[in-house]
């Protein structure tokens, strides 16, 4: 059970659940990972929303036949995403559903235990990533994110990122007499 302090006055689907799955794509060794997450609607220029959270997963041997698992990886996210550029209506004409591109600036910091990446145990990445979404307003939302991550640590480097999410509105909370 999930519940926010202090969202007294917040509207619904101002807040929102986010849940997703996220990687690193190539030949040698990536990151594949959960994301879990608060997101939270905001207005500071073209960017509508800002979430926190937490990614935890792995590091996979895209190469290797048998055996390419090694070591865990966690990340603390901050991101934001510009509002939605409406592309067309899913639906019929009652419940018809927004598609559309947006843009997600993400920072990560991660931290690693036996980690095969030239940065080290601990390192931050930062990510641009174009994406289509699925749903606005007050319904779940879908989107697919796909764009460059720079990682920074001993070594700095690019790295393709891909991300499928998630996100479910929360019921604002009402104060009972």
């Amino acid at each position: 059970m999930l519940v926010v302090a202090g969202a007294l006055s917040t509207p619904l689907a101002a807040q929102s659940a986010a849940l997703g799955l996220a990687g690193t794509l190539g030949g040698s060794w990536q990151i594949e990972a959960v994301d879990i997450g608060y997101m939270r609607a905001v207005h500071a220029g073209p960017f509508k929303s800002v979430s926190v959270g937490a990614r935890l997963g792995g590091f996979i041997d895209e190469g290797a036949i048998v055996g390419g698992s090694q070591g865990f990886v966690a990340g603390f996210i901050l991101a934001t995403r510009t509002g939605l550029i409406h592309l067309a209506d899913v639906g019929n004409e009652s419940t018809a559903a927004p598609v559309g591109l947006d843009l997600t600036l993400e920072a990560v910091g991660y931290g690693g235990v036996n980690s095969p990446l030239p940065q080290g145990a601990g390192w931050a990445a930062v990510s641009v990533m174009p994406g289509i979404r699925f749903g606005d307003g007050p319904g779940a939302r879908y989107s697919l994110v796909l764009g460059p991550t720079v990682f920074f640590g001993k070594v700095t480097n690019v790295h393709a990122f891909v991300g499928l999410r998630f996100e479910i509105p929360l019921a604002r909370r009402t104060l009972h007499p």
